[in-house]
């Protein structure tokens, strides 16, 4: 009786597909989160053997053989690398990235991280940094004495102080990766580069085929609360359904044994 394992592998792929779902739901404010999408493999096959027949017809032979089916289970979690809509928020340090891009950051063990989150701060020091403090790379110090902050669509960070003067403080770079679909997620809105994703190239917005950079603006997350309850309740429907299988199977088991 195969029935009772092939419904149990059903059953864990969509708690897994519903996993996904609820983290996709939980993350739907989420600045810069782009949404993952579950997709399923169907295992290997049984193939149980028995001897050919040949047709009424002159040389026609009737195919032959049973190919039984083992179950499913999940072939991969994509993440669906799409722009997610721009909020304006007013605040001089929060940048979005219309278009290819991420911002670079560097972590505390000294390697870069991307992320598509802008929302970014001072620290003491006057460096750029994210709300973890992560400092963004190249790293751009404003001075003290500024009294505006302004970041142009090519990532040109220039500071007008006291005085009245305005010079450039630094120019933002943004990585663009061959494949994005291929960075490995680490958390707090942040990838790393992968072989599969290929080296990062740095390049100035809006130009390489970099987005530009909105100041005042985030990113909000891809997350479509509509088709993610939706995707939800098949889930939910599809578990109950392999849930009845295992329960049938069982009763038939249990009248053979009598």
């Amino acid at each position: 009786m195969k029935a009772l394992s092939i419904a149990a592998s059903g059953m864990l792929a969509q708690q897994h597909r519903s996993e996904v779902v609820a983290n996709n739901l939980a993350n739907m404010n989420t600045s810069g989160y782009q949404r993952r999408r579950t997709e399923f493999n169907d295992l290997i096959y049984r193939h149980i053997p028995r001897r050919p027949k040949v047709g009424s017809a002159p040389s026609e032979n009737i195919p032959a053989g049973v190919h039984s089916g083992l179950g499913v289970n999940v072939g991969a979690v994509y993440r669906v690398h799409e722009q997610g809509s721009l909020k304006q928020t007013g605040n001089n340090f929060d940048l979005a990235i219309q278009g290819e891009g991420y911002f670079q950051v560097q972590l505390p063990n000294g390697d870069t991280a991307y992320t598509r989150d802008g929302t970014f701060q001072l620290n003491e020091a006057g460096q750029i940094v994210t709300h973890d403090g992560f400092a963004l790379q190249p790293g751009i110090a404003v001075p003290a004495n500024a009294t505006e902050v302004t970041v142009n669509a090519s990532g040109e960070v220039l500071v007008t102080a006291s005085d009245g003067t305005t010079t450039n403080a630094g120019t933002l770079l943004l990585a663009i990766f061959a494949n994005p679909g291929g960075l490995s997620a680490v958390g707090n809105n942040m990838f790393i580069a992968t072989d599969a994703s290929g080296a990062a190239g740095a390049a100035v917005p809006g130009a390489n085929g970099a987005g530009t950079v909105l100041q005042g603006f985030v990113e909000s997350s891809n997350v479509n609360p509509i088709e993610e309850v939706s995707a939800l309740i098949r889930a939910s429907r599809a578990y109950e359904m392999n849930s009845k299988v295992m329960s049938a199977a069982d009763q038939m088991m249990a009248t053979r044994r009598n």
